[in-house]
């Protein structure tokens, strides 16, 4: 008879990637994805304003990004929900908020910078917002983690002690 004490949970889902395999990914896929969107907004552009070929492409980007990041980056063996595409884009627009205060912020300390300054600044916050972004991504969007509030009760089944007589 095994004991109930022997019982182990499963987890919800394998193991994703260590930290530094998917931080390694995250770099690549984002970078990526970043490189096509920055060539296709321009080609959109010709179709339509300037600020609007960015906003869908910034949107569509994003959706795609996080979809990869689901699936390769952390591992979840599927699609990103609703939920984490709602919270990658608050991850991404806090990035975005980063690096414009980061230039900012420059501008206000040194007028007319040269493009080197700026190019610096600009690449020191953008990698310190998606250093952050990755974070919260891992340890928060796409964790692997079951905790108590999210994992089902364990029920065990006991047998009767006593017979059941069937009328």
């Amino acid at each position: 008879m095994k004991s109930p004490l022997s019982h182990k949970p499963k987890a919800a889902t394998p193991a994703g990637p260590g930290p530094l395999a998917s931080f390694i990914r995250f770099v690549i896929l984002g970078g990526g994805t970043g490189i096509l969107a920055s060539l296709a907004v321009p080609l959109l552009a010709m179709a339509m304003p300037w600020a609007a070929s960015n906003a869908v492409i910034t949107i569509v980007s994003t959706l795609l990004c996080t979809e990869l990041h689901a699936r390769y980056t952390f591992a979840r063996g599927r699609g990103a929900r609703w939920r984490e595409h709602w919270q990658s884009a608050g991850t991404a627009t806090a990035a975005y908020l980063t690096t414009s205060l980061a230039i900012w912020a420059l501008h206000l300390i040194q007028p007319c910078p040269g493009m080197l300054t700026e190019q610096t600044v600009y690449l020191s916050a953008s990698a310190l917002a998606g250093t952050a972004r990755y974070l919260t991504l891992r340890l928060y969007v796409f964790t692997t983690r079951r905790t108590a509030r999210t994992a089902p009760p364990v029920r065990h089944q006991q047998t009767p002690t006593e017979p059941v007589l069937a009328a």
